[in-house]
C-alpha cells in the first residue's frame, strides 16, 4: 500500500481518500433539490412555495448547530464515532428521499441530512489537521478545497441531467456517504496508530487562542458573504443581459472552479503573497466583483467571475491552516467548527443583507448587489491596511 507522508509520519493512501471522500460531501446538502423545485411544484400541488423553499434552506440552517455541536462533542465521543454517526445520518437521508410520498416527508428527510452533514462538516477538516503538519497540512488543506469546490462543479451538473430522466434521481448523490463509510476503517487504524505512537489519546484537553480565532471568523464570514452573491444573483444578471440559463451554468461552474484552482497549488501562492495573501484575497474578490458589475460582456464577466473565485480559493485553505494552529488537542476540531460554521451563516444571511442595501440606497436591479458587495470588499481593504499600519507604526515606536 502506498504511503502519503504527513511531515510527522505517513499514513496509507485508504486512509487520505476517506478523508477526502468525506470533505467531497460537504458540499453535497441541497443540491438535489435545485432543478427539480419547479417540478415538485407539480408533484405535490399542496405544497406551498414556502414548503419548496424549506427543501433547500432547512439543510443549511440546522448545519449551523449541528456543527457547533459536532465540534463540542468531538472531545468527548471521539472523532471517528462521531463521523459514523453524520455518515449514516446522510446515509439514511439519501435512501429515504426515495420512498418519501408528500412534501412534509421530504421536508423532515431534508432536516435529517442537515443534521447528517453538520456533524461531518467540521470533521472533514479537523482530520487533515489531526493527521498533517506544516507545509504537508498547508498542502492537504489547499487539496480539501479543491475537492469540495469540484465536487459542487460535478454534483451540480450530474444532478441537472439526473432530473431531466426521473424526478427522484438526482437524490442519488446522497448515496455517496456508502464510500465514505467503507474507508474509515482505514482512517480508524491510522488514528489508533498515532495514539499509541505519540502516547496520547485524540480526545485530550487543549486550548484555543480566541482573540486571534474571532479574526479569522470575521474574515471568513466576509469573503463567504462577498462571493456568494455571484451564485446566486448571476442568473438574473446574466438573464438581464439575454443570456440563457445553460450560459448561466458554465459561468457559475467557471467561477467555482477558479475557486477550486488555488488549492491544488497553495503552497506555491501562500510563499508568493507571504504575510499579504488575506489583502490580495480581498483586494481580487472585490476587483472581480466590479468587474462583473461594470460589463455586460460575457468574457468579461467570466473574468470577473474567476478572479473573485481564484481569491476566495486563496483565503479558504489558508484559513483552515492558521486556525488549526490557533487551537492544541482535541479544541481543533471545536475551533475549526467555528470558522466553518461561519460559511453557512454567511448563507443564510446573504439575501437579508442585500436587501436591506437596496432599501438603503434606493436602488433596484440585478447588478446592485454586485457594486454593493464591491464597495464593501473595498471598505474592509481599506480598514484592514490601516489597522496593519496603525500596528506596524506602534511596533516602530515601542
Amino acid at each position: 500500500m502506498k504511503m502519503i507522508n504527513t511531515g510527522k509520519g505517513s499514513i496509507t493512501l485508504l486512509a487520505l481518500l476517506g478523508i477526502w471522500s468525506v470533505s467531497a460531501l460537504t458540499s453535497l446538502p441541497g443540491l438535489a433539490v435545485s432543478p427539480i423545485s419547479e417540478e415538485l411544484a407539480k408533484i405535490f400541488p399542496s405544497a406551498t412555495e414556502l414548503d419548496i423553499q424549506l427543501l433547500t434552506t432547512l439543510p443549511s440552517l440546522l448545519i449551523i448547530p449541528f456543527i457547533l455541536l459536532a465540534g463540542y462533542m468531538s472531545e468527548r465521543v471521539g472523532h471517528i464515532r462521531l463521523l459514523y454517526i453524520g455518515l449514516y445520518l446522510f446515509l439514511l437521508s439519501g435512501a429515504l428521499y426515495f420512498v418519501c410520498s408528500s412534501i412534509t416527508q421530504l421536508i423532515l428527510v431534508s432536516a435529517m441530512l442537515g443534521i447528517g452533514a453538520g456533524i461531518i462538516i467540521p470533521l472533514s477538516t479537523a482530520l487533515v489537521s489531526i493527521f498533517f503538519t506544516g507545509d504537508e497540512r498547508t498542502r492537504q488543506y489547499g487539496y480539501v478545497s479543491a475537492i469540495i469546490n469540484v465536487a459542487l462543479v460535478l454534483a451540480t451538473a450530474v444532478t441537472g441531467w439526473l432530473a431531466d430522466i426521473q424526478w427522484r434521481l438526482p437524490f442519488l448523490v446522497y448515496l455517496l456517504p456508502l464510500v465514505s463509510i467503507l474507508l474509515v476503517p482505514a482512517i480508524r487504524k491510522e488514528e489508533r496508530g498515532m495514539d499509541v505512537a505519540d502516547g496520547t489519546g485524540r480526545n485530550c484537553g487543549g486550548r484555543i487562542d480566541y482573540h486571534r480565532l474571532y479574526k479569522y471568523m470575521l474574515y471568513y464570514l466576509l469573503i463567504t458573504y462577498l462571493v456568494i452573491i455571484v451564485s446566486i444573483n448571476l442568473p438574473f444578471l446574466l438573464g438581464k443581459y439575454g443570456y440563457d440559463s445553460a450560459v448561466s451554468g458554465l459561468v457559475t461552474s467557471l467561477f467555482f472552479l477558479a475557486m477550486m484552482l488555488p488549492g491544488l497549488f497553495i503552497n506555491r501562492i501562500l510563499a508568493v503573497l507571504g504575510r499579504n495573501v488575506l489583502l490580495w484575497s480581498l483586494l481580487l474578490i472585490g476587483l472581480g466583483l466590479l468587474d462583473v458589475y461594470l460589463n455586460s460582456s460575457l468574457a468579461f464577466i467570466i473574468l470577473g467571475c474567476a478572479a473573485a473565485g481564484f481569491g476566495y480559493g486563496v483565503a479558504q485553505p489558508y484559513i483552515y491552516d492558521k486556525v488549526s494552529t490557533l487551537a492544541t488537542g482535541s479544541k481543533v476540531t471545536y475551533a475549526l467548527a467555528l470558522v466553518m460554521v461561519m460559511n453557512y451563516v454567511a448563507i443564510v444571511i446573504s439575501p437579508f443583507i442585500v436587501e436591506w442595501g437596496q432599501e438603503l440606497a434606493g436602488v433596484k436591479g440585478e447588478g446592485f448587489p454586485f457594486l454593493m458587495n464591491a464597495i464593501i470588499a473595498a471598505s474592509a481593504l481599506a480598514m484592514i491596511w490601516m489597522r496593519r499600519a496603525v500596528v506596524s507604526r506602534d511596533k516602530h515606536i515601542m
